[in-house]
C-alpha cells in the first residue's frame, strides 16, 4: 500500500465518518432526575467507550450506502484489533478501523492502543501488501442535561505515527502506546509496510531488554 493510496483511503474514511456524526447527533444517556448530580467521574471518554463503539458500529452498518461506504465488516469479537472494515467504489483494499473516544480539551498523554503482539500477527495475516489499519478517535463532550454529543473525529492512520512516539509496554498487558495519534498534523508518513518492520524492531528491542532484566 502506497502512501497516496493511504492517503486517499483516509480521506475518504474521513468524510464518512464526517457525515455520520452529523447523522447521529446528541446521545442521551439518562436524565437529570435520574442523574440529579451530574456526570462527576462518569464524564470521561473511556465510561461510555462501549456504548458509543456500539453505536457508530450499527449506524455505519445501516447507512453505509448513505456514506458512500460500498460494504462494511464488523468485528464478530471483542478481542479483535479493528471494529470494523471498509470497502469503497474503485478501491481494491479494505480499510481497518479501531475506534477511540477522548474527551474533548483533555489532557494529551500515551494511551494503550492494541496489544502490539496481536497488532503483528494481523499484518503478518496478509500474505501480499500490508493493509491500511486506522485510528478513528472521536472527540466527545458531556452536556448538563446528560447528553454527550459528538464534535469531530480524527482519521489516522496508524502507520504515520512518529516512530519516536511508538511506546512499547511488556507487562502482562503487552500494549502498543501512542500519544500523538489525535491530530493528522503529526503525521510522519509511511506505508503500513515500514511501519510494520519498525514496530517489529521496537517491540524485539523491548523484549530483549526484559529478559536482560529479569535474567541479568
Amino acid at each position: 500500500m502506497s502512501i497516496e493510496k493511504t492517503e486517499t483511503l483516509r480521506k475518504k474514511l474521513q468524510g464518512s465518518l464526517d457525515k455520520l456524526i452529523s447523522k447521529i447527533g446528541k446521545i442521551q444517556i439518562g436524565t437529570t432526575e435520574q442523574f440529579p448530580l451530574g456526570w462527576r467521574k462518569a464524564a470521561k471518554g473511556r465510561t461510555v467507550w462501549r456504548i458509543l463503539e456500539e453505536l457508530i458500529t450499527q449506524n455505519l452498518e445501516k447507512y453505509y450506502d448513505d456514506l458512500g461506504i460500498i460494504s462494511i465488516t464488523t468485528s464478530d469479537s471483542e478481542v479483535t484489533i479493528f471494529d470494523f472494515s471498509t470497502l469503497y467504489e474503485n478501491e481494491t483494499n479494505q480499510a481497518y478501523v479501531n475506534i477511540k473516544s477522548a474527551v474533548l480539551g483533555g489532557p494529551s498523554r500515551k494511551d494503550d492502543i492494541s496489544k502490539f503482539d496481536k497488532l503483528i500477527k494481523f499484518y503478518e495475516s496478509f500474505t501480499g501488501e500490508k493493509p491500511d489499519f486506522f485510528i478513528a478517535t472521536f472527540f466527545l463532550t458531556f452536556h448538563e442535561n446528560m447528553t454527550l454529543e459528538i464534535i469531530n473525529c480524527v482519521v489516522f492512520p496508524i502507520a504515520w505515527v512518529p516512530e519516536s512516539d511508538i511506546g512499547i509496554n511488556t507487562s502482562n498487558n503487552g500494549n502498543l502506546q501512542l500519544k500523538k495519534y489525535k491530530s493528522i498534523e503529526y503525521a510522519e508518513k509511511k506505508t503500513p509496510e515500514e511501519f510494520y518492520q519498525i514496530l517489529k524492531g521496537k517491540v524485539d528491542t523491548a523484549l530483549l531488554k526484559k529478559r536482560n532484566k529479569l535474567n541479568p
